[in-house]
């Protein structure tokens, strides 16, 4: 084969018909409304959302080819406004000369900023040509609503072992395509490390799987080659500021919530692992000590304040076993909302009743004419009274009196924080 004509192997696999796709059977399987489309030849405007191997653009080129129809491809990253002009006009000639549909299939549609998507508006509208989109982030974010709207949104997910083990196969057996002409034995470890490096993307499995086969000095594809190849790109999916990022965060904090230790520090070590930067997990690591441990145990928000300093201080990855250490600490020690839920609502008035004027008993008076005016007359100096505390003494503005923001649970610390509470409120009904 000459350089000139040389394709890789992931491009050689595409499939070419659905019963050899591998993968989405949710969307594929029989009876499905995206395969009841693609087989009947009624292809409608889509964008396909799922993370990177998982056939977003083999499947918008099956589905071309299925309703035979004109495949136009662009990529958001490289094309501009023109580029779409000219795909649009391409698509009017093709109806004009053959009547039939072009597929606009528009990968990373992500990138293209609002002005850009707009572009398509009109053609997706009228017919012009049937948008589908490929995109690794939320459309629900990164498409603007008019585009997103006249689109129906399909969730791709990554491949299973079982999935990507079977396409493995095929491009080690395939005579005309894979790598079935020189006879390779893929042995059952060496695939077992490719799948684990694969993470669910059949484009970095085959990728991996020709590299091994380039460097192979005979016949047999063994596993010390394949972690030779594999060796420092085998990162799991993690797209920093995407949409996995977000998922991630959310089951951190959702695990240490639920009192999960085992499930909160495998998530930390999973965005460890992405490339998250440790100190922003500190950040959120404080934030949960706060808003889900709060008064419970009030030793989590110092605990994860010198977690923090020790990442900063030794830097990783020595500082992220102390990161871990605040993570498991903050998931087995008992929960309170109490000081989240208090600030909230707190908030809520503040933004609601406006700038109220501060009791004149609890004012200031540093002057004479502060003094003669009333600041701070009749104000009862806690210290003064029995057990420090000034029974039935108001100090929200009155148009506030008998607001109650903190409601302390049972729990912890704060169980004991409660009962001092109620025997106070105790005491003011008694004077007033």
């Amino acid at each position: 084969m000459k350089q000139d004509d040389y394709k890789p192997l992931a491009d050689r696999m595409r499939p070419h018909a659905l019963a050899d796709f591998h993968g989405q059977q949710h969307l594929l399987g029989p009876g499905r409304p995206l395969r009841r489309a693609i087989e009947g030849g009624r292809l409608h405007s889509m964008v396909f959302w799922g993370p990177p191997g998982t056939g977003k653009t083999t499947l918008a080129r099956l589905a071309a080819e299925h309703c035979n129809a004109q495949f136009l491809q662009l990529s958001a990253v490289l094309s501009g406004v023109k580029d779409i002009r000219e795909a649009i006009e391409r698509a009017r000639q093709y109806r004009a000369a053959y009547s039939r549909d072009t597929v606009l299939f528009v990968d990373e549609a992500h990138r293209f900023n609002k002005s850009q998507q707009d572009a398509f508006l009109p053609h997706v509208e009228d017919g012009t040509v049937i948008f589908i989109g490929a995109t690794t982030e939320n459309p629900s974010f990164e498409l603007n609503n008019a585009l997103l709207s006249r689109l129906r949104v399909y969730v791709l997910k990554a491949l299973t072992r079982d999935e990507l083990a079977e396409i493995a196969r095929r491009a080690v057996n395939d005579p005309e395509n894979g790598l079935g002409q020189r006879e390779l034995t893929l042995e059952a470890d060496a695939l077992d490390a490719l799948l684990h490096a694969a993470d669910g993307d059949a484009r970095r499995l085959l990728n991996l799987l020709e590299i091994s086969s380039d460097l192979a000095q005979g016949p047999a594809l063994d596993r010390a080659l394949v972690l030779e190849v594999i060796s420092g790109s085998a990162l799991r999916r993690f797209d920093k500021g995407g949409e996995a990022f977000y998922d991630q965060i959310s089951a951190l904090h959702k695990s240490v919530r639920g009192s999960a230790p085992d499930a909160a520090l495998y998530w930390l070590a999973r965005m460890l692992d992405g490339g998250c930067d440790p100190l922003y997990l500190a950040r959120r690591i404080v934030r949960i000590a706060s808003e889900d441990v709060g008064n419970a145990d009030p030793r989590a928000l110092q605990l994860a304040l010198d977690a923090w300093d020790v990442q900063e201080r030794l830097g990783s990855p020595e500082g992220e076993l102390a990161l871990a250490q605040a993570v498991l600490y903050l998931a087995s020690v008992p929960k309170s909302n109490a000081v989240y839920a208090a600030f909230n609502a707190v908030l809520e008035d503040v933004r609601s009743t406006g700038s109220l004027d501060v009791p004149v008993h609890l004012r200031n008076a540093p002057t004479r004419l502060l003094k003669e005016l009333g600041h701070g007359r009749d104000y009862r100096y806690a210290h003064d009274e029995p057990g420090a505390y000034a029974a039935g003494e108001e100090y929200l503005p009155p148009e506030l009196k008998g607001r109650r923001y903190y409601e302390p649970t049972e729990r912890g610390l704060e169980g004991k924080i409660a009962e001092r509470l109620a025997k106070l409120r105790e005491l003011d009904k008694k004077t007033r």
